[in-house]
Parts: C-alpha cells; sequence; structure tokens
C-alpha cells in the first residue's frame, strides 16, 4: 500500500465520516437492531415447540394442550412475521436515505471543487464514487448490518438453547463450528479473487462492447470488423472459462458447507440415538438437537460472506471518504464565506458590482500537478473595457491566463486583482457570475434550448432570448425546428451541429450580460460567413466589458488592445498587432504561416 493508500485508509470501516450520515439516523437504527434480535430469539426457540409436542403429545399420545401450543406458535409467528416487515421496511429506506445524502454530499462537494481535481480525476473514477461507492455504502449501513445481528443473535441463542438442553450433546455441535469456519474463510479467499477477475473481464467485455458501438464508423471505414470480432471472442473465452472455474469453485464451496451441517446431524443422531435409547435424553429433546445441527451452519457460512463484505466495502467508504474531505485548491477564506456567502447559500445582498479592471501583478504560477513554472513575475493592467487576444500553437497554454483571471486556479506567488482589489478579497460565485464563457468545445444541458439559454440569466424574457440569439445569428437555427425554444437539445446538445451548439453557447453567455467575456476559440467551429457575423456581434457586446479572447483564427483579433502570444506555456510577447508585427519574432511568424496557408488554400482553389 502507498503512502496516499495509507492516508485515506479509515479505522473501523469509515467511523468518523460514515458516523456523520448515520448520526441522524440512530434512533432508527437502534430500532433496527433491536427488531433483528427480537426476530432471531424467536427463530431459535421455534424448535422447542416440537420438542413440547414429540415429548408430551405424541409420546404420551394425548391432544390435551395442543390447541394452545398452536394458538402461542401462530401469535408468534405472526409477531415475528411483524417484526420482521418493519426491519425490512426500515432496511430498506435507510439504505435509500444514505444514498441520497451521500450522493447530495459528493455532488455539492464536487460543485467546490477546482479544475485541477477534474483534471487528475477522470469522469469514470468521479462517477463510481458518487454513484457505485454511495449504493454500496447504504447496502452495508441497512442489509449488510441486519444480516449480520440477525444471524449472530440467532447462533448466540442456538447454542445457549443447546446448552441449556444437554451440554454434552452441545459440545459435540459446537466443536465443528472452528472446522466449519475455517473451511469457509479458505473457500471465501479463493472465490473473492475468481470473482474480482470475472469482474474484471465483464468490464473489458463492457468497454469491448461500447467501442465497438461508438467507433462504429471508424470500423467500417478502416475495414476492422473481423478484428473487433475476433478481439471480443477472445474476451468473451476468457469470461466463459474464468466463469466456470468461479462455479466449480462455488459449487464446491456450498457442498462442503452442506457436508458439515449433514456431518453435525450425523453426530448428534449417533450420540443422541444412544442417549435416547438408554433413556437419558427424550426423542422430542432430539428432534431440537438436529434442527440446530443442520441449521447453524448456513448462518455461520453467511456471517463470514457479510464480514468478507464488509472488508471490499472498506474500499468505497475510504473512496467516498477521500472525495468528501479533499480540499479545493481554490476556496474561499471564513471571513469571505461570512460576508458573501458561499456557492449554495450567497449573499447576494452584500455583492458590489464589477466594473471590469483586471491586473496580473507579480504572478508566477505552476499547475498543482506541475513542477514547472507556467508564470514567472508576470505583469499586466486591463483597464476596464479592454479587449485582449491570447494566440499560439495549439497545446502551448494560451488557456493559462483566462483560467487565473476566471479563478479557475489561484496564482502560486503573486495577485490577480479584480477592480483594484485580490480577488481572494471576494467569493468564488460573485466572480463567476459575472463572466461570459463560450468554449471552443461547448456543453449544452439536457433540456431545452430556452432552459439552457436561462442558465445564464433564468429571469429572461423571451424578447432578450431572441436579441441575444439574433446578435450571434442563431435564431435563424431556432426558428427551423418545430418547437422553437421549446425544442429539445439531446444529451449533451447531441441533437444539434457542434457549430449549432456553439452559436447557442455564445447566445447564453450574452443573454448573461457579463461583465467580463471570455471567448475560447469561439468561432472555430462556425462556417466563414457565420464567423463574421459572430465577429461583428463581438464588437458590439464586448463594448463596455473586458473581453479575453483565445484565437484559432489570427485575423480576427487584429483589433485587440493587447495581444499576447505564448509559446511551450509561458507568454514570449505581448503588444498590438502594428508593434508586434513590426517585431518580426514569434507572433509574426504565426501570422505569416496562417497566411500563407490560407493563400494556397485560395489558389488551390
Amino acid at each position: 500500500m502507498n503512502k496516499e493508500e495509507e492516508r485515506t485508509r479509515l479505522p473501523f470501516f469509515g467511523i468518523p465520516t460514515l458516523a456523520t450520515f448515520l448520526k441522524k439516523y440512530r434512533v432508527r437504527i437502534i430500532v433496527m437492531v433491536f427488531l433483528g434480535t427480537v426476530s432471531s430469539a424467536i427463530d431459535s426457540v421455534f424448535p422447542l415447540f416440537n420438542k413440547h409436542v414429540i415429548n408430551v403429545n405424541v409420546a404420551q399420545k394425548t391432544l390435551k394442550g395442543l390447541g394452545y401450543v398452536v394458538l402461542f406458535y401462530m401469535l408468534l409467528l405472526t409477531f415475528k412475521v411483524v417484526i420482521d416487515y418493519i426491519t425490512t421496511f426500515l432496511c430498506s429506506r435507510l439504505e435509500l436515505w444514505v444514498n441520497r445524502d451521500l450522493r447530495n454530499a459528493s455532488f455539492n462537494h464536487l460543485q467546490t471543487l477546482s479544475f485541477s481535481y477534474f483534471n487528475q480525476n477522470n469522469v469514470g473514477y468521479i462517477h463510481a464514487r458518487v454513484m457505485s461507492d454511495s449504493g454500496k455504502i447504504g447496502e452495508l449501513v441497512s442489509w449488510y448490518l441486519m444480516e449480520f445481528i440477525w444471524n449472530f443473535a440467532y447462533i448466540a441463542g442456538v447454542i445457549v438453547v443447546m446448552f441449556i438442553t444437554n451440554w454434552k450433546l452441545a459440545l459435540l455441535v459446537v466443536a465443528l463450528i472452528p472446522v466449519a469456519v475455517l473451511i469457509i474463510i479458505l473457500f471465501e479467499k479463493k472465490l473473492t479473487v475468481l470473482n474480482r477477475k470475472v469482474r474484471e473481464l465483464n468490464s473489458t467485455i463492457t468497454g469491448d462492447f461500447n467501442e465497438g458501438i461508438t467507433g462504429v464508423r471508424q470500423i467500417k471505414t478502416l475495414a476492422a470488423e473481423e478484428r473487433m470480432n475476433r478481439e471480443f471472442r477472445k474476451d468473451t473465452e476468457k469470461m466463459r472459462k474464468a466463469s466456470i472455474k468461479t462455479a466449480h469453485h462455488s459449487a464446491m464451496f456450498s457442498s462442503l458447507v452442506t457436508m458439515m451441517g449433514s456431518v453435525a446431524l450425523a453426530l448428534v443422531l449417533w450420540r443422541g440415538g444412544y442417549m435416547t435409547v438408554d433413556g437419558v435424553m427424550l426423542i422430542g429433546t432430539l428432534s431440537v438437537f438436529m434442527s440446530y445441527a443442520l441449521g447453524i451452519m448456513d448462518p455461520i457460512q453467511t456471517i463470514i460472506n457479510d464480514f468478507a463484505g464488509l472488508i471490499q466495502i472498506q474500499v468505497n467508504i475510504e473512496r467516498v471518504h477521500k472525495l468528501l474531505t479533499t480540499e479545493s485548491d481554490v476556496a474561499d477564506s471564513p471571513e469571505v464565506i461570512e460576508k458573501y456567502g458561499d456557492t449554495f447559500e450567497p449573499k447576494r445582498e452584500n455583492w458590489e458590482e464589477l466594473d471590469g479592471e483586471i491586473e496580473f501583478k507579480d504572478v508566477s504560477f505552476k499547475y498543482p500537478d506541475g513542477d514547472e513554472m507556467v508564470l514567472e513575475h508576470f505583469n499586466l493592467k486591463v483597464p476596464q473595457g479592454s479587449s485582449v487576444a491570447i494566440v499560439g500553437e495549439t497545446g502551448a497554454g494560451k488557456s493559462t491566463l483566462v483560467n487565473l483571471v476566471c479563478r479557475f486556479f489561484e496564482p502560486t506567488y503573486g495577485q490577480v486583482l479584480i477592480d483594484g482589489r485580490d480577488a481572494r478579497e471576494r467569493s468564488q460565485l460573485w466572480l463567476h457570475s459575472h463572466i461570459g464563457y463560450v468554449l471552443q468545445t461547448p456543453h449544452l444541458f439536457t433540456g431545452t434550448i430556452r432552459e439552457n439559454l436561462c442558465y445564464g440569466k433564468p429571469d429572461a424574457t423571451d424578447e432578450e432570448i431572441w436579441r441575444a440569439l439574433e446578435l450571434v445569428s442563431a435564431d435563424g437555427i431556432v426558428k427551423r425546428m418545430e418547437k422553437g425554444l421549446d425544442s429539445d437539445v439531446g444529451e449533451g446538445g447531441g441533437m444539434l451541429s457542434t457549430g449549432e451548439r456553439q452559436l447557442i453557447s455564445f447566445a447564453r453567455a450574452i443573454l448573461a450580460d457579463p461583465r467580463i467575456l471570455v471567448l475560447d476559440e469561439a468561432t472555430s467551429s462556425v462556417d466563414t460567413v457565420t464567423e463574421r457575423t459572430i465577429q461583428n456581434a463581438i464588437g458590439t457586446v464586448t463594448k463596455g466589458r473586458t473581453s479575453f479572447v483565445i484565437a484559432h483564427r489570427l485575423s480576427t483579433i487584429t483589433d485587440s488592445d493587447v495581444i499576447l502570444a505564448v509559446r511551450d506555456g509561458k507568454i514570449v510577447e505581448k503588444g498590438t498587432h502594428r508593434e508586434l508585427m513590426d517585431a518580426k519574432g514569434y507572433y509574426y511568424t504565426l501570422v505569416m504561416q496562417q497566411y500563407d496557408y490560407l493563400s494556397e488554400g485560395v489558389l488551390e482553389q
């Protein structure tokens, strides 16, 4: 185990982290435990009715008192059914409550984490923490808990009754328990390994199946059907062999447990038979021991299985605990939260207006998962309403400055000032509510166009929505759709093209009327005509706003107040378009390369 895992391991199955979520349900849990214990006690005394009937009614050939015995038995059975119903109901509700609380807490906490967390953890990992691990924990605190209590209480009750009834015969049965426990533990370890292998192969097959569907176009164009089919068959054959091996061991395991119960029964019949013939023990008492000998092995197996399950679920608890205790690299101070509120309970009445003046003051920065400084002693003052363009090759680090302005990351050293004050002196939500961000690959939420646009401004009127759409030439897209603004965009906007999603995303940003506008290659997925329309719109909507434009097409940023040229993660040039062209440095090279490329394209046409 590495040091990171050691730090996240928790004693006693996640206490106190898990206890935080169970505290408000402690009364229900106590009731569940009590009712489960009572139910087990009733189960352990049921064979005594057989003993009474055989020893009294059958042996003496009389029906005297049999009616009362049957009536009491039925009353006790009814009482147990009611208890089991209540216990099952409480277990089901507890599982759902804990699932809900853990998932809500995990999802809410994820909203407070910085970009670096999502850079270092993929979506599948995070999804598993929120959904799968939380579900396992809910199952643990309800069904695993009750199974363990019921079986433990039943075994304890049976052993007590047996020793009270006949301690010599009880010792004979109890002596087999350590042997049964050893066999169960040995097989449990082997079956755990085999089941883990089957789950891994199942995940591989699921991945192959998913790849075969999502990559169907590439498979067909590469004529790779035969290869994909061969690899899929290979994995399913591995799954078949592993499953057969697991089934073989599982069958052997079940047979051995059954055999241990039969051995216990045989010993009871052997020794108890002699005692019954000698008159030391009545036949009804022998029947009680026969029931206990057959029934005691299954609860022992269940307890060991549950304990093994608890150990496995410990991993789930540790992972959820790690998520919930992960501290964000970007967090508001207690003083800021006290004044401005947090992400979920903002104190908007204390929020100041944002003008949009931004200053980088001796800023040095390296990413949390990086070792090299991306910015060193960087200074730049961006007056209110100014436009800053950031250019460079793909992967050069153009988004770094924007991430700092938006406070997605904190400077390693130095300050980012917003309207003359350190950005850390006011809340993240205050800043983010004044920023409009259009991504190169835009994301639309599942729902209608209207709902997506109103994420930026929930109280927007239809008139405001159409004005924003017209400004970015997206009104035609909406008008062509059957339901207009109420048309569904599909999951992630899948019912729209990339260019259409980008226009809707742009309209959403403009509708929010932000004081700071960030365009991350926002026109890269639209045609040339629409791009010119958007550029004209940008000239209109950026007036009075501070804007940052990450540009792919350099012809679109020649009028920017400041152009920053980024190379290998560092800013190598700064100035206006004319100044940088006259300097004939890196920016000049980028412009000429793009000009030559476009010229060649025009000549070829």
